[in-house]
């Protein structure tokens, strides 16, 4: 390294194996390096951007801002901090991608550029989490942009916007995204139909899915929206957009097993639909599904659940049956997960005070109340608190009335 003739900068790996070898830790000499980024005040994109990674990757913020005020001299820079983001934001590294994404968008000129536009798209993935307030505020910032992302990139951000605002229980909105998403998957499908019978050499479509799962997807997160307001029968409607997609062109093996799925995913949504509905002479057919495809259990138990706490089914014997599976939903860390296991304790709450069990209900009411917490939901809590103070405050005369009106 030191000694070549002619001599070369060193790299940032270069840089860790001697602090390795020496025992150092990791970052060891940083400081200096910043100058080895730029030459005759040229900057060196091979040695910035393993740099800048690097940094944040180990924290070093000071050694960041050394580097990127230099770089923000020149505009023409903002892609070599674009490339930083993309990078860590593709290597998992969501968190540290926020600074560089927020960097381009504040001193891109251009607001209706790709690069401004993906990089509003990734800094709304990056800044999805578990708090609703967060989640809601990145929606707005993003939602204005959406349509000046590339068609690819559309897509996918419809998707999340809709997944997005189904966590926040913004009904109206996840209609509209879903609505949005059936529309522009069908534009992209055709165009690529006409690209394929022109003779053209098609480039993959770079998404995250199949495209067949884009239209499948509008349909069946507008049924879920409708389900989520009690709207079963228009739920039911949009089932057939998505039973049978096997017409779709296009289909490689991924999109033909995308297709299966959403046939699977069709039946147990109507099986869901039906005994929301009040068919609950479904539920040992219902039963029977769920043991051939024990991935839909989940989404089972929270059916049962609700169907159960609405129409006073007694499920004590099924909740047995799945005690396994009920106790892996605390082990969920991701937000719509969470979300799932607090929906199915809240309707357990109603189901154990219509069977009398004020302990058990008790019990599910601070399951609830911890796992709003976790989501930062605070209407979710309030629905949670005014159980807790119903039942804590009431006299034991009126109990029985208290159970009625569940």
């Amino acid at each position: 390294m030191l000694n070549g003739n002619p001599q070369r900068a060193i790299t940032v790996g270069q840089l860790d194996a001697m602090a390795t070898a020496f025992g150092f830790a990791a970052g060891w000499l940083y400081e200096l390096y910043p100058e080895e980024c730029f030459a005759k005040d040229r900057v060196s994109r091979p040695r910035a951007i393993p740099y800048l990674i690097r940094c944040a990757e180990i924290g070093l913020q000071d050694c960041i801002q050394q580097v990127v005020s230099r770089l923000l001299d020149d505009r023409k820079n903002l892609d070599i901090l674009f490339s930083v983001a993309e990078q860590l934001f593709e290597n998992g590294k969501r968190k540290e991608s926020v600074p560089f994404y927020k960097l381009v968008i504040e001193n891109e000129k251009d607001s209706h550029s790709d690069r401004f536009a993906i990089s509003q798209y990734k800094l709304f993935r990056a800044s999805q989490g578990a708090d609703s307030e967060e989640n809601w505020k990145a929606v707005i910032r993003f939602e204005l942009y959406r349509t000046r992302l590339p068609e690819n990139f559309q897509l996918d951000g419809l998707i999340h916007l809709a997944n997005a605002c189904f966590m926040l229980r913004k009904w109206k909105e996840v209609e509209s995204y879903a609505n949005e998403l059936r529309s522009l998957a069908m534009k992209v499908y055709q165009n690529e139909l006409r690209k394929k019978k022109s003779g053209k050499t098609l480039e993959p479509l770079r998404t995250e899915r199949h495209l067949v799962a884009y239209y499948g997807q509008g349909f069946l997160a507008k049924g879920v929206a409708l389900q989520m307001q009690g709207l079963y029968e228009e739920a039911k409607k949009c089932v057939q957009g998505y039973a049978d997609l096997g017409w779709f062109e296009l289909l490689d093996d991924t999109g033909h097993k995308v297709v299966e799925e959403y046939k699977i995913w069709a039946t147990a949504n109507l099986y869901t639909y039906d005994l929301l509905m009040g068919k609950t002479d479904l539920l040992p057919d219902y039963l029977n599904f769920l043991s051939k495809y024990p991935e839909e259990i989940p989404a089972g138990l929270l059916t049962i659940m609700e169907a159960a706490s609405k129409y006073d089914i007694a499920i004590d014997d099924i909740l047995e049956q799945y005690a396994g599976e009920i106790d892996r939903f605390s082990e969920y860390n991701n937000p719509v997960n969470i979300g799932r296991h607090y929906n199915f304790r809240y309707h357990k709450i109603v189901y154990e005070l219509k069977k009398g069990r004020i302990p058990n209900a008790l019990e599910e009411i601070l399951c609830c109340l911890d796992l709003a917490d976790q989501l930062k939901d605070h209407e979710a809590f309030k629905r949670c608190h005014h159980y807790f103070g119903n039942i804590v405050n009431m006299p034991q005369s009126n109990m029985n009335e208290f159970f009625k009106k569940l």
